[in-house]
């Protein structure tokens, strides 16, 4: 299947972005040069050191919520963009295909796939994409440029009340800054092909009002032994005014990728010798991707304390992706002829638009200080999505093509009260809406309409601080929902066998019993114990074009976080965490839930300031899953660790050096367990198959500010 020229009105948007993004940068280079100068005839500069998290006792209204600041996220190195989220206590981010494709997340025994259960926005944009054409609620964090990253709000759990679909298991927030220190480019080159500059800067346009502009431009080919050709072109421009009490900001952003990829491969053939640990089955894999969107805020503050904030965002996103996970199954089993192999083409054409508003006031209830929020938020999407039967990406047959159109809408209101100096009560509802409309371009009984509804109460008792100790109980409802074509479906779509639709949207409950401490100096210590239970596990499966029901099921687990500065020089985050997830009810499948990893774990040291010189040294662990029911078959753990070394060099550049995998160990970043054919193998065999983890990699960047 040939790639579609993008439409002159995306590349006008891209070429309107990455000008005015340079005009921008040269505007701030010459602002800079014009700042008062000291008498030696150097520029002036105040360098503050920002702090790490803002999770101190008082901050949050659970153990498990948190914010991370950019100072922590400047001294680590990622891998890949999506990696921000590893900040993140308990969350593992993989890949198990290129790097243009979205990442694999694994939090609280879930494997999210590649976001259903985890809500993730960036610069104030939805990231997760429902109905979409790879896996329900895909979020593709490839367009983030971390450089620009202010913070990261995350929340685990169903307790929050703003937090609506796909929000169960959790929800990060990444917000984008409006203006720089300085401007500065930094290049980073790198082992394998890799090669990227970022430059970004901001200027003062006008009074209480400022322009910011990025551009990034990335190639990688990676260890593969077909190279993965990542290309990728991104661009951001913000125009902001006023101040913290009352502002708005404006942004227009691109994004466009294109890659081949090399999927995941049997471990028979690797053991075997016959297959290399980085060789392909398929070298026509890959795929191209574009996200363009524009969005706007506008908030005030008033003295009284009330806070009002209003947004609404258009983007428009494009996705071909080409896989194939099967190689050439017999026709018996996939009803397609032996010589056209397995490969498939998934294909997503969107316009997503949304507005959301918000108000909060403080006022009395019952002679107590309480406060009180109320908030809107509707999001549309129009969708063109289909699956193709291909040959090296050229189409060979339709399994299913269809017009989707999904709104959402969402109330809530929540109020916390004070009711002692050492006791607060927040009581959320949240009230959710769904509606559905597809029509089938290739099978008309798969065509119609439906709606869901759903009431989400939330509960949080927050009490303390004693001795700088915190204690929190809470609980809530949540939800994520179905994939629209699984609600309206009446036959599957490769079998034409008759099916049962699915709900619109399936219910979560958690509760959660935590403790936040501070009681030892230098030391930020929390425990969570928590619980999930989902009403029903339906997943739809991207690659069959079809929803499959699962069973109920319940995951507990415990995670212990700690941030401590036994010295101002260094910073320790050791952050734990152990979970049980089975399927209820009696199977003679048995009832361990495939890919819910037990135990996840990082540790990390960083030296800040010492000198010119800092760095950071993590352990990432990842560890074993049950890849089938009755977990007869196993993945194995990995422990990785990676290595960051800064230096200045002088007070306007910074050389470093990050080194991926430290030790080269030979471990994966995602396995499963399935039935494959492998080109020329007699018989389909169940088998591990394996996306390997990168080899030892070593990149350097020098960042220069202007």
């Amino acid at each position: 299947m040939s790639r579609c020229p993008a439409p002159s009105s995306s590349r006008f948007a891209f070429h309107a972005v990455a000008v005015a993004a340079a005009s921008c940068v040269a505007a701030a280079t010459v602002h800079a040069h014009d700042a008062p100068e000291t008498a030696e005839g150097a520029v002036q500069r105040v360098d503050v050191t920002g702090r790490h998290y803002d999770n101190a006792v008082g901050t949050s209204d659970a153990a498990s919520q948190g914010v991370i600041r950019a100072e922590l996220l400047k001294s680590r190195p990622a891998l890949r963009p999506g990696e921000v989220l590893e900040f993140v206590p308990g969350m593992i981010v993989t890949q198990h295909s290129g790097d243009g494709k979205a990442n694999q997340y694994f939090l609280r025994g879930f494997n999210l796939d590649h976001g259903t259960d985890f809500a993730t926005s960036v610069n104030g944009l939805p990231v997760n994409m429902p109905t979409h054409a790879h896996g329900q609620g895909y979020s593709d964090l490839n367009f983030l440029i971390p450089e620009l990253v202010d913070r990261v709000e995350y929340r685990k759990g169903p307790y929050f009340a703003r937090n609506g679909n796909f929000s169960a298991a959790g929800s990060a927030d990444i917000a984008y800054r409006r203006t720089l220190d300085v401007p500065f480019a930094a290049l980073t080159l790198g082992q394998r092909g890799y090669q990227r500059l970022v430059t970004a800067g901001s200027t003062e346009v006008a009074p209480e009002l400022s322009l910011l502009g990025a551009l990034e431009l990335q190639r990688n080919d990676g260890p593969w032994t077909v190279p993965e050709g990542l290309h990728k072109l991104n661009g951001v421009l913000t125009l902001s005014g006023g101040s913290k009490a009352q502002g708005f900001s404006a942004s227009l952003m691109h994004y466009d990728a294109h890659w081949t990829s090399t999927d995941q491969v049997p471990q028979p053939l690797i053991d075997s010798g016959r297959l290399g640990r980085f060789d392909s089955l398929n070298p026509t894999d890959g795929g191209s991707t574009r996200r363009s969107s524009v969005s706007g805020e506008w908030h005030r503050r008033g003295d009284d304390g009330s806070a009002t904030q209003v947004s609404a965002y258009a983007i428009d996103y494009r996705l071909k992706l080409f896989s194939d996970f099967t190689y050439d199954l017999p026709e018996a089993l996939d009803g397609r002829p032996d010589a056209e192999g397995d490969q498939f083409a998934q294909q997503d054409r969107r316009q997503v638009y949304g507005f959301q508003a918000s108000h909060a006031f403080d006022h009395a209830l019952a002679g107590l200080p309480a406060r009180t929020e109320f908030g809107l938020q509707l999001r549309h999407d129009r969708i063109r999505v289909g699956l193709f039967d291909t040959v090296a990406r050229q189409a060979v047959r339709t399994t299913r093509e269809d017009r989707v159109r999904e709104t959402q809408l969402g109330v809530y209101g929540q109020t916390s009260v004070e009711l002692a100096p050492w006791a607060r009560t927040i009581v959320g509802l949240r009230a959710d809406q769904a509606r559905f409309e597809v029509d089938s371009l290739s099978n008309a009984a798969n065509s119609g309409r439906a709606s869901a509804h759903l009431f989400s109460p939330k509960f949080s008792l927050i009490l303390g601080p004693w001795n700088r100790t915190e204690l929190f109980l809470n609980a809530g409802r949540g939800f994520h929902s179905n994939d629209a074509r699984g609600t309206t479906a009446s036959v599957d779509p490769r079998s034409g066998q008759p099916v049962d639709r699915v709900p619109g949207l399936v219910a979560a409950r958690g509760q959660e019993i935590g403790v936040r401490t501070e009681w030892l100096p230098g030391l930020q210590s929390s425990l969570a114990l928590w619980k999930l239970d989902f009403d029903s596990e339906l997943v739809y499966v991207g690659d069959a074009g079809a929803t499959e029901a699962n069973r109920p099921s319940r995951r507990r687990g415990v995670e212990w976080n700690n941030r401590w500065i036994p010295v101002p020089w260094l910073l320790v985050d050791a952050d734990l965490a152990w979970t049980h997830a089975r399927f209820g009810g009696d199977d003679p499948a048995g009832d361990r839930i495939p890919n819910a990893v037990d135990r996840v774990g990082s540790v990390a040291l960083t030296l800040r300031e010492l000198g010119p010189w800092s760095a950071s040294l993590q352990w990432r662990y990842l560890g074993s899953a049950a890849l089938v029911e009755d977990d007869s078959q196993r993945s194995r753990s990995s422990l990785t660790t990676n290595l960051r070394v800064a230096r200045r060099l002088g007070r306007k550049a910074e050389v470093t050096l990050d080194v991926f995998n430290l030790f080269d160990r030979r471990v994966n970043d995602i396995e499963y367990f399935y039935e494959s054919r492998p080109s020329g193998q007699a018989d389909v065999a169940p088998a591990h198959h394996v996306h390997p983890a990168e080899p030892r990699t070593l990149r350097v960047t020098l960042k220069v500010d202007f």
